[in-house]
Order: C-alpha cells, then sequence, then structure tokens
C-alpha cells in the first residue's frame, strides 16, 4: 500500500550485512523478473523517458566518457551517443537485454552493485536516474562515487517525486505504469541533504513534467512554462540535480567519541549493542545507563564490561543511584573501585579477577523503585559523566543498528555538520518497526518541528543524535530557556541545538524491529508530551521573537 512503504520480509535477520545484503538482492531478482518487458513499459510511457533524456542532455554532450548506475536496459546511455559509456546494473537479466539491445555500439554493460562499483577509471559525467529510490544505502553509494570521479566531473541526478505515489500505484493497478518494487521515501530535499553528507555540492536545480502524459499544447503549456512557478515545483514529477565533487574535501578530526546507551529491561540487547558497535574515532567510551531494570539488563551490562575488560572501555550508571551510592562524586560507582574482587560470569560460570560483582538489585542493592525519570535523564546523566569529545545516543532496543554510528560520526569530524539527526522514514521501514499510528503522528510532528527550528526535521522521534560534547555544554548552560520539560531527551537536544543555530543534518538509517524486549512508547500518553512540547517551543522559538521578548544564548558555555 503506498500510504506505508514496508521491506520484504526476511524474517528476524540479528546479522546487519546479511539484512542488507537481502534488501540489495531483493531488488536485483524484482528486475530480473520484469526485464523482458521494461522495453514494452519504457515505449508505453516514452514521454516520460523522453523528458528525461532532455535533462540529461541539457548537461551531458555527445562523445564524452559517461557511466551510468542502474543502466536497465541501456536506453538512456545510448541516446547520450557517449564516446566511452559504462552501464552497471544489480540485475543480471537486465544488463543481458542491454547487451542484447546495445552490444556493439561502444558501451559495455556490466552486473554489479552500485555500492561496491568494481573498477575506479575515472569519467567525465554520471548518470543516476531514477536509482536512488532503490539502493540499499543512498549515502554510502553517493560518497563512493568519488573513486570515479576527477575534480570535473558531472553527476546528474533524476528522481521522481514521492508526492506522486499514490497517483503512480493507481497508475500501476490500472496497468499504465511497469510494478514497482518498494521505494525509498525520497523528497528533494531528502536527496538534497544526502548530496551533501556525501560532499558533493549541487550546481544546478531543476524540475520537470507536472503532466506526464501528452497532451497537444497542454503538456507544453504546464512542462515548460508552469512548472517553472516555485510552487508548482514542489509537485512536479521528476526532480533533478547537477552535482559536482566538493573541491578540497575536508579531512575528519581525530576524536574520542562516548556513546549513551539508555535501558530498562533491555537483557537480551545488551551483548549485541556491545558487539555491534563499531570502534569510533581515537577512543569509544560506552556507557549504559541503567533505569533500574527488573529483567537481568545490570547484570547483562556488567558480564560485557568484564568479557570485555582491557579491551573496551564499559562503564554503567545506575540512573536511580544504590542505596549509600554518591552518584555526583561517582557516576560510575556501580563499574569502579572492585579490583581484587570477583565476578562470576553468567554465561559460563567462570571467575573473573580484577571485575566488578553483579549484585542484583533485589539482593546486594536492595529494592529499589524506579522514579518515573525518563530517558531524557539517562541521556542527561550520561552525558554528565561522559569523557569524549562527541557524544552519542544509541537507543538500547538497536531498531537503529549500532553499525551505522560511522555515519553519525563522520559529518561531525569533517565540520559539514554541528549536530546530526537520524531519521527513519527514508527508508522502508521493516513489518512491525513502527505503527501507522505512530507513523502518522512522526510525520505531523516533523512539519510542525520543521517550522519551529527553521531548520528541516524529518524524523522528530529518532532516539540517535549526536553533537559535539562542548555544543553540548553550551546548550546546558542555556537549558533554563526552555525549563526542564522533556522526558525523551530529544527536544531538549533539538530545541538547544536550533536555538545556538547549530548546523543541523540528518542521517538516514534503516530502521529495523526489534529482535528482544519491548516498546515503552504508549502512544496516547506521549502524544500528548510531544503537543505540550510543541506549545514550549512555539512559545519560545517562534511568539518570543514575533513579540521581540526573545533573548541571544549565551554562547560562553
Amino acid at each position: 500500500m503506498y500510504g506505508k512503504s514496508v521491506a520484504p520480509d526476511f524474517g528476524v535477520v540479528s546479522d546487519d550485512r546479511l539484512y542488507r545484503y537481502r534488501v540489495r538482492q531483493h531488488v536485483a531478482k524484482w528486475f530480473d523478473r520484469h526485464a523482458k518487458t521494461r522495453t514494452r513499459w519504457r515505449e508505453r510511457n516514452a514521454y516520460y523517458h523522453a523528458e528525461v533524456l532532455r535533462l540529461a542532455r541539457q548537461v551531458i554532450p555527445p562523445g564524452a566518457r559517461v557511466l551510468q548506475l542502474g543502466c536497465g536496459t541501456g536506453d538512456l546511455l545510448a541516446s547520450l551517443k557517449p564516446g566511452f559509456g559504462v552501464g552497471i546494473d544489480v540485475s543480471g537479466e537486465m544488463v543481458r537485454e542491454a547487451n542484447d539491445r546495445w552490444g556493439g555500439h561502444g558501451l559495455a554493460f556490466v552486473q554489479a552493485d552500485a555500492q561496491e562499483l568494481p573498477f575506479s577509471e575515472t569519467f567525465d559525467y554520471i548518470i543516476c536516474s531514477d536509482i536512488l529510490g532503490y539502493l540499499e544505502d543512498i549515502q554510502a553509494t553517493l560518497a563512493g562515487l568519488h573513486a570515479v570521479s576527477g575534480p570535473r566531473t558531472s553527476i546528474v541526478i533524476t528522481s521522481w517525486n514521492w508526492a506522486w505515489q499514490p497517483i503512480l500505484w493507481l497508475g500501476e493497478r490500472l496497468g499504465w505504469k511497469m510494478p514497482d518494487a518498494e521505494q525509498n521515501w525520497l523528497g528533494r530535499n531528502d536527496i538534497e541533504n544526502l548530496i551533501v553528507l556525501a560532499d558533493l555540492e549541487a550546481r544546478t536545480r531543476n524540475a520537470a513534467l507536472l503532466l506526464p502524459k501528452h497532451v497537444p499544447l497542454l503538456s507544453s503549456i504546464a512542462n515548460r512554462i508552469l512548472v517553472q512557478i516555485p510552487l508548482l515545483q514542489h509537485l512536479s514529477l521528476v526532480h533533478a540535480w547537477t552535482v559536482r565533487p566538493v573541491g578540497n574535501r575536508p579531512v575528519a578530526e581525530e576524536l574520542t567519541c562516548t556513546v549513551i546507551v539508555p535501558c530498562r529491561n533491555e537483557e537480551g540487547n545488551i551483548a549485541a549493542a556491545v558487539d555491534r558497535l563499531p570502534e569510533l574515532g581515537a577512543h569509544t567510551e560506552i556507557i549504559f545507563v541503567d533505569g533500574a531494570s527488573t529483567d537481568g539488563t545490570r547484570e547483562a551490562i556488567l558480564e560485557q564490561i568484564a568479557l570485555h575488560h582491557g579491551t573496551r572501555d564499559i562503564k554503567l550508571i545506575d540512573q536511580v543511584p544504590l542505596p549509600g551510592a554518591d552518584h555526583h562524586s561517582s557516576p560510575f560507582a556501580a563499574t569502579s573501585g572492585f579490583v581484587g574482587r570477583s565476578f562470576v560470569g553468567a554465561a559460563n560460570g567462570t571467575s573473573i579477577a580484577g571485575s566488578p560483582t553483579a549484585g542484583p538489585r533485589g539482593v546486594d542493592a536492595g529494592p529499589v523503585t524506579m522514579l518515573k525519570l525518563g530517558k531524557g535523564d539517562a541521556v542527561r546523566k550520561g552525558f554528565g559523566a561522559a569523557s569524549g569529545d562527541v557524544l552519542f545516543i544509541l537507543d538500547a532496543d538497536l531498531t537503529v543498528p549500532p553499525e551505522d554510528m560511522p555515519k553519525f560520526l563522520e559529518p561531525i569530524a569533517t565540520g559539514r555538520a554541528e549536530f546530526i539527526n537520524g531519521t527513519r522514514l527514508v527508508y522502508p521501514l521493516e513489518d512491525e518497526a513502527m505503527g501507522i499510528i505512530n507513523l502518522a503522528g512522526n510525520r505531523f510532528f516533523s512539519m510542525v518541528f520543521t517550522w519551529l527550528l527553521g531548520q528541516r526535521i524529518k524524523d522528530t522521534l529518532c532516539g540517535t543524535k549526536v553533537l559535539r560534547a562542548s555544543d553540548y555544554r553550551v546548550l546546558v548552560a542555556n537549558r533554563t530557556y526552555f525549563g526542564d520539560f522533556d522526558p525523551f531527551g530529544d527536544f531538549d537536544l533539538l530545541f538547544g541545538a536550533a536555538r545556538l543555530g547549530l548546523r543541523i543534518l540528518e542521517v538516514p538509517v534503516r530502521y529495523r524491529r526489534r529482535t528482544s524486549g519491548y516498546s515503552k512508547v504508549q502512544v496516547f500518553k506521549h502524544g500528548m508530551l510531544l503537543l505540550r512540547m510543541s506549545a514550549i517551543g512555539f512559545r519560545r522559538l517562534k511568539l518570543a521573537r514575533w513579540l521581540g521578548n526573545a533573548t541571544p544564548p549565551n554562547i560562553t558555555g
């Protein structure tokens, strides 16, 4: 159904690399099945494909060295008449069709994955036409184009507008359009965000096809004149960019990193969080903040500390301090000062010297009633104790893959962004990863917060956020402006970053369904909280400015 794009169901796949491989293979098999009818569908929609060709010809002259990603049956590449042309496609059957149609015309068609280009020679022009919607990792694919680009290489990107999805879905059902696999949710702003993340810069932007079928006179008026009106450009079917690699790409700064993992009753995810999280920057500190779990989460954390003693820097903070613990002077009291004591590993019963004692709350620590402090309090306690230059939030449910964390670090380390917000609303969701009500609410609050913050936010509720510790300290110094209003931790950071004028970028992630534990989200209750926080944001970010009551932040920290 067009209202909610759902990724293919591959069953429970805990290995992130295997999951990503299956996503790519699903796309390849889809196009294998439709390769024989592709030419017929192109002929049926010749007007659309002629318009895409027109856009490409405005940039690419005949006789050039041209690479096309997702070449399909090769018609677009052949029509451009390159001096040297290479087309790659993940579908072996599409490549076979391309060679049958255009082999011997000075063109080479190769079965390959656009995310793993099989060569490193450079091209004058690269075409990415209607391929971004099928890619498993758009950011990695665009970044990989640097390897086949010279300093003056131009990259032509075309993509159809996601707002047309209901019409295209209907066209498929009526037999007007070739059946399509589930695609990524890409609007114009999404693609421009990805262009920046990939160290590319847009030279031109175009919109085309308000009317994708040929109607004498009317098509010319709509697609040559009306489409130039800025408001109507947002309604066009095709968006196109010409981009180039950024000259003098910034070098990533060597930074230490602290990953905060707030958790409550996530026993089954703790080991995976440690095992799947790659080393980040110059040093990686992992701080679990346990919210008085009752299922063995705390013991699982202590077990990981013992198992990785001397190899990984893992710490535990008790969100509700144990009786007698001085949380303020020693936030890591749970995992420090235990040298010489033994820990009986839950996995194999072996005694590990020099490791902390794992005391269940109900036994050694005494009964603790969990205060309703929320994730926001856990994040603030973790950030307050962190030693890294860069601060990360990773939700313990692992619905955002830990393997994606380097993508969040890179824009910070290179200076392209000062605050990174994850977004789960670019790639199709795994079935059951997010309910339809949650999805609708997220889209609503996305529009609200984009307006409030003055910077685009597609996914307000993605738990993964990253910023420099120095910026966080300034944010803390100005926290009283909004007050202690946010039990989630997301909006405290977003509002603060916007008020400080931090440059925000969003990193798309593939949102996975849980493999362990249960969701803590309560749709109605938390929806009301979000409305209240939106009202606070409006009063402090918009209304105060309108009334002339806004005050500048204290940027001295």
